[in-house]
């Protein structure tokens, strides 16, 4: 099976899946909500009966409980209706709506406004509850009273469960002296001590059942009242099958077209990229692959063509490194093979100075061979380096001490310019020469009486390293290119005047393994600069490794001049 149909199999079966599995929770959510709706939830049950026992014990009284059911109608949307103990109906939202009561629904609940008495762990509880009885008679009184008048009232529950009432604002305590009842009848306070004597001093749940019936009795309480919610000829609302399906079918034709346009658009470019994939394989390095996209694919384009430009680069690359090489050593070994050719035939006579001319032949031909193998350990990172903290000042003027005898052959002055220490995690080897390299380079390039200058500066948080020279310079269009291998800006220099043109390419390697920077400046004829820029050391407290040791070169501006 290919590919791109196990691509439209499988984004069918996922598409295909989740229509129907979100079909089924669909399906199962709204049939809940549905039958579900057709009644008050346990929630909303319970505002609806804390709000009317919170008026009730407020007010002390049922009267203007129509406004709160009319609140507790827009709420809730929920049909509410009021019955007291005898049948009669005390509030219903279907006459304050002004429609035909409509019987009452399924849920029904009791509003019981009587408090809950609290009985104290005391020696003899029964003259608190009788306590509590006179308090509880005497506030539901005076929060009538005082809610007829239109004060507004406000409930603080008491010790023992019966709640005080006061005004809202703290004041108009001549209406509350107004609204206070007489004291209870001494037939009520005989009947109320008659109930209390049937418990005893601790029994809880006997003294508060007599406290119930003693507060229930007359029409001084508000009385429980049954609540129903909702209405019980409302219709049941019930789900129709088809337009699901229908919705259903829709939903699977359209995720089986998008897998199959989706799978085609991401197989399409995956087919071009594979055969040009095979192509480059089969060495065409031209093929490369529309790359116009801005989404994932487009991206995958450009990363091939960008690697197919790299492989064509690296196969230039060597093509003419295998050309430069042979270049370079076809010369040499072919002068080598004539002289010991001629040696052989007795045509040349073996001299000092013959040995002397092939010995040199065969040594820039190692250091050639040396060079190129070093190279190629670099950019493999195979190099070792020994990293740390390493004083550059130092390091600059071991490297004019070293190369001071072929500079003042040259009738070139090396001069070090280094002011204070400058301080950076590297491997001195490694670096000394690089240094070195840029130093040979660069006496090379300038005529007797010319300076090579050798500066270590700081630059922010770099450390710098400057070599500049007062020579021939290099033209602009070949600055780009003097860090290649195998590159001279004069071609007609060979290796005697020339070197072997891996210097440089060696030394930006270095320089980049060590996560440093490496420039050069230059215009025809004023000179040339090479900036090497590297991090500075990790610790800058450790003492340095001192490269230049005694008579090694100091940290003041020093020159060494010819002669």
């Amino acid at each position: 099976m290919s590919f791109r149909i196990r691509v439209f199999v499988l984004m069918a079966l996922v598409a295909l899946g989740a229509t129907g599995t979100t079909v089924a929770l669909t399906w199962w959510q709204a049939r809940d909500q549905v039958s579900e709706a057709a009644s008050a939830s346990r929630e909303t049950t319970e505002l609806i009966q804390r709000e009317l026992r919170e008026q009730a014990l407020r007010n002390g009284t049922w009267e203007g409980v129509d406004q709160t059911l009319r609140r507790l109608r827009g709420m809730t949307g929920q049909r509410l209706r009021l019955v007291d103990p005898y049948g009669m109906v005390v509030a219903d939202t279907d006459h304050l709506d002004r429609r035909v009561a409509r019987p009452p629904g399924s849920v029904a609940v009791f509003v019981d406004p009587l408090p809950e008495l609290i009985v104290a762990d005391r020696a003899d509880g029964r003259q608190a509850t009788l306590a509590a009885i006179d308090t509880y008679r005497t506030e539901t009184l005076l929060a009538a009273c005082l809610y007829r008048h239109g004060y507004e009232l406000i409930v603080t529950p008491g010790p023992d469960g019966v709640h005080r009432h006061g005004l809202a604002d703290g004041g108009e305590t001549a209406a509350v002296e107004e609204c206070r009842p007489a004291r209870p009848a001494p037939w009520q306070r005989a009947d109320d001590l008659a109930q209390l004597r049937q418990c005893g001093p601790v029994q809880a749940d006997c003294l508060r059942a007599a406290f119930r019936r003693q507060i229930a009795t007359g029409e001084i309480a508000p009385a429980p009242l049954l609540l129903t919610i909702g209405a019980g000829n409302e219709p049941v609302r019930t789900l129709d099958a088809g337009p699901v399906l229908l919705i259903t079918l829709v939903v699977a034709a359209l995720a089986t077209g998008g897998a199959l346009l989706i799978s085609r658009r991401v197989l399409r470019p995956i087919g071009t990229l594979t055969a040009a994939a095979r192509r480059l394989g089969s060495g065409d390095r031209d093929g490369r692959v529309p790359d116009e996209g801005r989404d994932e694919l487009g991206e995958l384009a450009r990363a091939f063509n960008q690697m197919a430009d790299s492989v064509r680069a690296a196969q230039d690359d060597q093509r003419r490194l295998i050309a430069d090489v042979a270049h370079e050593l076809r010369n040499p070994l072919a002068n080598v093979r004539g002289y010991l050719e001629a040696l052989q035939d007795g045509v040349v006579e073996p001299t000092a100075d013959l040995f002397a001319s092939l010995h040199e032949e065969v040594v820039l031909n190692q250091r050639i061979v040396g060079d190129l193998q070093e190279l190629a350990l670099a950019e493999a990172g195979a190099l070792i380096y020994h990293r740390s903290p390493t004083d550059l000042a130092d390091l600059i003027g071991t490297v004019r001490n070293t190369h001071r005898a072929a500079a003042d052959a040259a009738e070139v002055a090396l001069v070090v310019d280094a002011d204070r220490p400058v301080i950076a995690d590297v491997d001195p080897d490694r670096i000394r020469q690089v240094v070195g390299n840029l130093v040979r380079n660069a006496v090379r390039a300038t005529p007797a009486g010319g300076t090579v200058t050798l500066t270590a500066a700081t630059d922010g948080d770099r450390a710098v390293l400057r070599v500049t020279d007062t020579g021939t310079g290099i033209a602009a269009e070949h600055l780009p290119f003097v860090f290649d291998r195998l590159w001279r800006a004069d071609p007609s220099r060979g290796r005697g005047s020339g070197g072997s043109g891996l210097g440089l390419a060696i030394v930006r390697q270095i320089v980049h393994d060590h996560g440093g920077e490496v420039s050069a400046e230059s215009a025809e004829g004023a000179g040339a600069t090479f900036e090497i820029r590297l991090p500075p050391a990790v610790n800058p407290g450790r003492s340095p490794r001192n490269e230049a040791g005694p008579g090694r070169g100091g940290r003041t501006r020093t020159a060494c001049r010819p002669g």
